[in-house]
């Protein structure tokens, strides 16, 4: 210890040094309670009289060589910006239609984008996206309706619900934005934190079950998100002039948020854990109850999973890290990843141990290209046992080995079920989120009508909540003649398809998705039919208009993934269950060539899959080069008549007359019926020509 040290050691009786890596960003040096100098690693933090350590345990994580760190230009943005304030208070005030380009970084974190229509020629036509925050998906009936008013008063009279439970409303003008915020602020919402370098949305399943495991896993992302919410102020300040808006808050999440046992608070800022630079990226939670993957849990930085005894009582949960989607075109060393187990820990510890996480990120995570920025990359670079030893640092503990699970299930909650309280729910299906039109209409009523609570699901559905039985025939008989449809109803294609925004309003879309969707699938059924795959046969499809994977479509068993205008990467691998990684396929394909690519996919997928086999299954088990042999070679469709064919006859009658027919020749009525077919086709050809 050096003699600096050492003295003012000696001056701070109750405060302990340890040597742990830092970054300077992050930690403010004119507090000498957390710096003592730029040229050192020696911090001083102080003593913690929290019950769950007696003593303060020392941070070991890897030092640097102290050099000039490079930080990209947003970073600086942040530690300019008087916690998430400026310069967007300033350019609010002004009469110009947009913000500047710091300020559109900023507002990311109060849950907003700027956009322009890149359709329109001349002069910009600015106007925002608002995205909302709701763990779990959970829209009380209030809030519900007021984003329904907004839309239409505000926006450009749609809502899309996104593949993270929450709403986006589109075409929000800068003059309006007050006034919209505050309005869903006042009215049980917030868009806080929906976009931005922080916590974004907790995804939890959606289906309002009364069960305990499904209570515990929802109440555990409440939680979280609470724990992981800004604290500054900043958001409020901004939308309702700094009014308070309280929010309940259990005693754990406020105890966990102070707790600075093991060194992971900023104990003198307004942000305890965020700090002046947030994190080094998006950060994306998911919670979830065993084979429930209705949440895409291994795509999250933070998976976590509910596990329970035998009777059901919920004792711990099992913890994956590491998912992540976005990736860049060309740029080998970006990538998309599953998350990978870390541990398990008991019940009570799981804010502290997701804490310890996100602490781990924020101090070690890249913040000089942003391309590699997500905890992906760190785990990636360190590996999952030293990611572990240094969470276990800020945790406390050591985390215990993983339970082990059943298989993982998709699962849609589309329909009419009980929620096991004496009431029902009913998932609906909406193609690709976008809420509008009569359906919109339709849904409003209902939901007014009946004083319903929605759910947003993961995969841009909806669910009402809370029916009473004695409902559920007249607004069976009024959704059906909003085209809201009984999932019976609906293309098995569609029912697990999803895509992005993309074009018009997306900056960084390179081609369509919303709406280039509806035509795909339309093509991709017609290839179904045409090689002879059955109606109620689907393969998980989902579009993006660019690398970043919104809609996820590297978990998908046929991802398009936007490259060039009216050009897809094609992503193949992704399993029905969401638990394998697509890989890329084939780059640069044509819109107007798909078929060329598809129908040999599907057809030998047809001919030579194994029992019950799906489509990303198949993809995996015969290999990238033989499916491109057969791609490269294709012909077209080798047509062979069908054993047997009913569908031949328009009905029983004319079947059973001709079945007598045929036995007298020693036919079957197939036979028969196709060569009577085909003498009438010859006798017509003949007539033609003569």
């Amino acid at each position: 210890m050096t003699t600096a040290t050492a003295s003012l050691g000696a001056g701070l009786k109750e405060q302990k040094i340890f040597q742990i890596r830092t970054y300077d960003g992050l930690r403010s040096s004119s507090n000498s309670l957390l710096a003592l100098s730029r040229n050192t690693n020696l911090f001083l933090l102080p003593s913690s009289s929290s019950s769950r350590a007696s003593i303060t345990r020392a941070i070991s994580t890897p030092v640097k060589p102290q050099t000039e760190t490079k930080r990209s230009k947003v970073e600086i943005i942040k530690e300019n910006s008087n916690y998430i304030r400026y310069p967007l208070n300033e350019e609010l005030l002004t009469d110009a239609p947009n913000v500047n380009e710091n300020a559109t970084q900023i507002i990311k974190f109060h849950g907003s984008y700027q956009q322009y229509n890149r359709e329109d020629r001349g002069t910009r036509s600015y106007s925002f996206m608002l995205r909302t925050k709701n763990p779990c998906g959970k829209v009380p009936n209030r809030l519900y309706l007021t984003m329904d008013d907004l839309a239409d008063q505000f926006g450009i009279g749609t809502l899309r619900l996104t593949t993270r439970q929450t709403f986006q409303l589109h075409g929000v003008l800068k003059k309006n934005l007050k006034t919209v915020m505050s309005t869903i602020i006042h009215n049980m919402g917030s868009t806080l934190g929906a976009c931005g370098d922080l916590n974004r949305n907790v995804l939890a399943p959606a289906a309002p079950f009364a069960s305990k495991d499904y209570l515990f896993a929802q109440q555990t992302a409440e939680d979280i998100a609470a724990l992981l919410t800004p604290q500054s102020g900043f958001y409020y300040d901004m939308w309702v002039d700094g009014e308070k808006i309280m929010s309940a808050e259990s005693p754990e999440v406020v105890k966990a948020r102070n707790d600075n046992s093991h060194g992971t608070n900023f104990p003198d800022l307004p942000e305890p854990i965020y700090g002046t630079q947030f994190m080094p990226r998006k950060f994306k939670v998911a919670v979830t109850v065993p084979t429930d993957n209705s949440v895409d849990l291994l795509t999250n930085d933070v998976g976590v999973v509910v596990v329970t005894d035998d009777d059901g009582e919920p004792q711990g949960f099992n913890i994956y890290v590491g998912g992540g989607m976005g990736r860049t075109h060309r740029v080998e060393t970006t990538f998309p990843r599953l998350a990978e187990p870390l541990g398990y820990v008991p019940k009570q510890d799981i804010l502290y141990a997701v804490k310890a996480i996100v602490v781990t990120q924020r101090e070690n995570g890249r913040r000089d290209d942003r391309k590699y920025s997500r905890m992906k990359y760190l785990i990636s670079s360190w590996g999952i046992d030293k990611f572990r030893n240094v969470v276990e640092q800020y945790y406390g503990k050591k985390f215990e080995p993983i339970r082990d699970l059943p298989e993982w299930e998709f699962k849609s909650y589309l329909g009419w079920h009980a929620q096991g309280d004496g009431g029902l729910f009913c998932g609906l299906h909406v193609d690709n989120g976008r809420v509008g039109g009569t359906m919109k209409k339709t849904l409003r009523e209902i939901i007014e009508k009946y004083n319903l609570d929605v759910r947003i699901t993961p995969n841009q559905n909806l669910i009402l909540c809370g029916i009473r039985k004695a409902w559920k025939r007249p607004i069976t008989t009024a959704l059906a003649q909003g085209g809201l449809l009984q999932p019976k109803y609906v293309d098995p294609l569609n029912l697990t398809a999803m895509a992005c925004p993309a074009l018009p309003l997306c900056p960084l879309a390179i081609t369509e998705a919303e709406r280039g969707i509806p035509g795909i699938l339309k093509r991709v059924r017609a290839v179904f039919e045409k090689v002879g795959l059955k109606y109620n046969e689907s393969v998980v499809t989902r579009v993006t208009g660019c690398p970043n994977g919104c809609a996820r479509p590297y978990m998908a068993e046929l991802g398009f993934v936007g490259d060039g205008p009216n050009s897809y990467q094609i992503w193949l691998g992704g399993t029905p269950n969401q638990t394998a990684l697509a890989r890329t396929f084939m780059n640069k394909v044509k819109v107007q060539d798909l078929e060329k690519v598809l129908e040999p996919l599907f057809y030998y997928w047809k001919q030579k899959r194994e029992l019950k086999e799906s489509f990303g299954d198949f993809t995996t088990r015969v290999g990238f080069e033989k499916l491109q042999e057969w791609v490269d070679k294709w012909e077209g469709v080798v047509t062979t008549p069908p054993k047997y064919n009913l569908r031949l006859f328009s009905d029983k009658d004319t079947y059973n007359r001709i079945e007598e027919l045929a036995k007298l020749q020693n036919k079957t009525a197939h036979q028969l019926a196709m060569e009577v077919i085909r003498n009438y086709v010859a006798a017509q050809q003949n007539g033609k020509g003569e």
